[in-house]
């Protein structure tokens, strides 16, 4: 009897390529992000070090960055501070900017030529520079989840791990920093059961999503990732990084069928972008290289 021939995997992204544009037509709404986000009250930022409060607006100034950057944690140093708290703020972190105000004594201007030497009290502003708790290593922030890490597969861990893609787990975002080169998860407790998927499935996803917007920097494929938030070019980017983190949940046996919202995500940014309907061909043709570029990199040699 002549033994079934493994389908090619060309086909398989093909075959899960339609099954997303079924699932568009049949899965209308908005995407359901799988991790929590927070709460929907801002924390006060305080200094990591002396536990002061900032004020003034240094408040917004940090709220913003955190809001920006998905950070919760609402501590913040300089980085020398966090340097003696025997933390360190990692390469290439961007800072965010503080004002301090401190008074000083300086010369009036007299009233005449008789009149005795005056001084005044006179505010001067400085700028400072800090990062965030989620910006450093070797510190557990006040606000940190407890430990609830993702059941791990061990076959999707040593696909990922042989990109050797560097990775940051903390706080609420998810995405790729073209700045860094770097790839940033949400806390794992963050992530749910939801929709019918589970935590892992969940975790995967994101993960190959990230991965797919990873392999698109200059040095890798050089794709354009648009110049704005909401431009055709980052629409396009975005469908293609869901429709990758649909193929390599195949690739790596974590979901055979395309979850629904990878559907639901995909139109949100097809119908922005008002393309035509076959943009979703040329945005999974893209994905497929991505894809087939990591698969590239599982064969490089270990370092030693």
């Amino acid at each position: 009897m002549r033994a079934k021939a493994e389908k090619p995997r060309s086909d398989i992204y093909e075959t899960i390529t339609e099954k997303l544009l079924a699932a568009i037509e049949s899965n209308p709404g908005d995407p359901i992000m799988p991790w929590q986000r927070g709460g929907t009250q801002p924390v006060l930022p305080t200094n990591a070090i002396t536990g002061q409060s900032y004020r003034g607006v240094n408040i917004l100034s940090l709220w913003v960055s955190a809001l920006e950057r998905g950070y919760d944690s609402g501590e913040w140093a300089t980085l020398r501070q966090w340097n003696e708290k025997g933390a360190h703020v990692r390469r290439g972190e961007t800072a965010s900017p503080i004002v301090f105000y401190r008074e000083v004594s300086v010369p009036a201007e007299p009233a005449s030529e008789s009149s005795e030497a005056e001084t005044e009290r006179v505010r001067f502003a400085r700028g400072y520079w800090v990062f965030a708790a989620e910006q450093v290593d070797g510190y557990q922030h006040a606000h940190a989840l407890p430990a609830n890490p993702i059941e791990r597969i061990a076959a999707a861990e040593a696909y990922f791990a042989a990109t050797r893609a560097t990775m940051v787990v903390g706080g609420t975002q998810a995405c790729y920093r073209r700045s860094t080169d770097t790839i940033h998860m949400p806390d794992e407790a963050r992530f749910l059961d939801i929709d019918g998927r589970t935590r892992t499935e969940a975790w995967y996803a994101v993960l190959g999503h990230e991965a797919t917007h990873w392999c698109g920097a200059p040095h890798r494929l050089n794709r354009e990732f648009g110049k704005r938030f909401g431009d055709d070019a980052y629409c396009f980017e975005e469908a293609c990084a869901e429709i990758g983190a649909a193929f390599l949940c195949a690739r790596l046996g974590i979901t055979i069928e395309p979850h629904p919202d990878h559907a639901r995500y995909i139109q949100h940014w097809l119908k922005v972008m008002k393309a035509s309907p076959r943009a979703i061909f040329a945005a999974a043709a893209k994905a497929q290289e991505a894809v087939t570029y990591l698969d590239g990199l599982q064969s490089r040699p270990s370092i030693t």
